[in-house]
């Protein structure tokens, strides 16, 4: 059982922790990820070490921790205790312990380090991909209390289960269940996925196939002790709807129309998923109106959501929930939005600044398969893209996810009045074969608010790096849809004099282009008052210009009497006259 932690007497000694990375670690207090036990009133026992790194182990975020004996819970350091004979803590002792006392064996690395108050004992805990006991087999996780602070609680096994779905180790839609066979699958649903494959250009090898051979190629079934077996994803597409109460309490979608704290529809369905998103979109399009405008000889339509993107929306939120949790997918339609939320956070290593770009990483893979199969969801898995796109090309604000939390995610589609112009933009640009992707789409969605973007910022906006945003933006500026300002880090872009034209908002280029100058100096002045002095550098990040601009500025300022120039060359400073 020591053989986990064996390799460890011949690892060299790399310093796990520096005193100023534990000090850091120190002053950010308790987190998911790090945990303080103080023993400056009783010793922490072995018992208590292997449990702490135990729950430290199955952390929701699954990402590698820290244990710190010898900190008490704000955060003064008293000291860890020797652990061992001698009056010493021998660290390949202790990393042992954990190895022994765990199931499976857990490899932790720990080590000694010196801060103000004595000596703490820092342990590594690494990320782990399943769940982790104690040799007992008391199992449990680090997550925040009822209180907002980070706690230790109980493992339960549906919460296993749910846990490996979100790091990708487990379908739980593919479980079978138990003494439930073929029979408990309705033949009206399997006519309505191949209706859905027809309708929606989906995979047409399936068709053809028997109900039977359709439900084994989808993992709807599995042989089990020579019967075939319904699985979760089974019941959830094809069940009847009386064993899908029963058998699956946890599936429940709701649909409700809210005007203001009045709640004027609320209805509930419990019904197989093809079933349940044809009368989602049924509901949808009852509800969803659509203006016109003319482009060139063409007339397009303008709705308030665009189809596409809700279709995404609802599909993502049934097949990416966590059917092991209790609680409905909510569809609430307001008066000036659309939320679609459903249980179960975001999978493991999906966060919510590269929702964008990061890898499709669905908790029920089968089951997002099996939609898109039928065409209901994109084939490629980048649903997320396809929502911010036709939402942002619809003239909308971009949708947000930022009231997502670990226990659900929360999509927000905004509403309200189009900008027609900016729609009538994106289509002239994609019939002039330079179709607007959705790096472009955000970045010009942004300008039309905020007038000004960084490259620096449009990272941040479109959730890739600094250079390749950078080149998004030249290019756009290339294509006459910007203009660049300054140079090196005081770059910046906004809308060029033709689009603000095209968008109808001359005024608004003027107020950009005209006022700028006007604002720095300003800004520079003001700067002065405050600190008595200003170099080029200082300008150059106040106002975000070029260091000729910068120059310029402060020349300028200086021949109409307004500042004084101090120094030469390097040395030059400028203060008040």
């Amino acid at each position: 059982s020591l053989g986990g932690a064996a390799s460890l007497t011949m690892e060299a000694r790399v310093p796990l922790l520096t005193p100023h990375d534990l000090q850091a670690l120190i002053d950010g207090g308790e987190t998911l990820n790090v945990e303080f036990k103080g023993e400056a009133h009783a010793p922490f026992s072995d018992g208590d070490l292997v449990e702490a790194v135990v729950c430290l182990a199955n952390n929701v975020e699954a990402a590698a921790s820290w244990l710190l004996i010898g900190v008490e819970d704000d955060g003064q350091v008293s000291g860890a205790r020797p652990r061992h004979e001698s009056g010493r803590t021998d660290l390949k002792r202790v990393q042992a312990l954990v190895a022994s006392r765990t199931q499976p064996p857990l490899t932790v690395r720990a080590e000694l380090i010196a801060a103000s108050g004595g000596e703490v004992l820092a342990i590594e805990v690494p990320a782990t991909q399943t769940p982790v006991s104690t040799s007992s087999g008391r199992f449990l996780r680090r997550m925040i209390g009822g209180d907002g602070k980070p706690d230790c609680r109980p493992l339960f096994f549906h919460e296993m289960q749910a846990q490996q779905a979100d790091r990708g180790r487990l379908d739980f839609s593919t479980q079978p269940l138990a003494e439930v066979g073929f029979d408990a699958l309705d033949p009206l649903e399997f006519e309505r996925y191949r209706r859905a494959i027809r309708e929606n250009s989906g995979d047409s090898a399936l068709v053809e196939l028997s109900d039977l051979e359709l439900a084994r190629t989808l993992v709807a079934v599995q042989r089990r002790n020579g019967d075939e077996a319904a699985t979760v994803l089974g019941l959830l597409l094809f069940g009847r709807e009386d064993m899908l109460a029963s058998l699956l309490p946890a599936h429940e979608v709701a649909f409700q129309v809210l005007a203001g704290s009045e709640v004027e529809v609320n209805d509930f369905f419990r019904w197989p998923l093809l079933r349940v998103m044809e009368e989602l979109e049924s509901r949808f399009r009852a509800r969803n109106s659509e203006r016109e405008i003319q482009v060139g000889m063409t007339r397009i339509g303008v709705p308030d959501y665009p189809l596409r993107a809700f279709r995404e929306a609802a599909a993502n939120a049934l097949t990416h929930r966590d059917y092991t949790r209790l609680g409905a997918v909510h569809v609430q339609w307001h008066a000036d939005r659309i939320e679609v939320s459903n249980p179960g956070g975001f999978p493991s290593g999906v966060r919510l600044d590269n929702l964008l770009v990061t890898p499709p990483r669905p908790r029920n893979p089968l089951l997002a398969d099996a939609f898109k199969r039928a065409g209901i969801v994109e084939r490629t898995a980048r649903g997320i893209d396809t929502i911010f796109e036709l939402q942002v090309g619809n003239g909308r604000p971009a949708p947000s996810y930022q009231r997502s939390t670990d226990a659900s995610v929360v999509l927000v589609m905004p509403g309200g009045e189009a900008n027609l112009e900016f729609v009538r933009l994106v289509v002239e640009e994609s019939r002039s074969e330079r179709p607007l992707r959705v790096d472009d789409l955000l970045i010009l969605n942004h300008l039309q608010r905020e007038r000004r973007i960084t490259a620096s910022e449009a990272s941040g906006l479109a959730q890739r790096p600094v250079e390749d945003v950078r080149a998004t933006l030249e290019r756009l500026r290339e294509n006459g849809l910007l203009e660049a300002r300054g140079t090196g880090r005081g770059r910046a872009w906004q809308l060029s004099a033709a689009i603000y034209r095209r968008l109808g908002e001359r005024s608004g280029y003027v107020r950009q282009r005209g006022f700028e100058p006007l604002q720095q100096e300003q800004m520079v002045l003001q700067y002065v008052a405050q600190n008595g002095r200003i170099t080029r550098r200082e300008a150059v990040e106040l106002c975000r210009i070029g260091p000729r601009q910068a120059t310029r500025l402060l020349a300028r300022l200086a021949q109409r009497g307004q500042l004084v120039m101090h120094g030469t060359r390097g040395g030059t400073w400028y203060g008040p006259t």
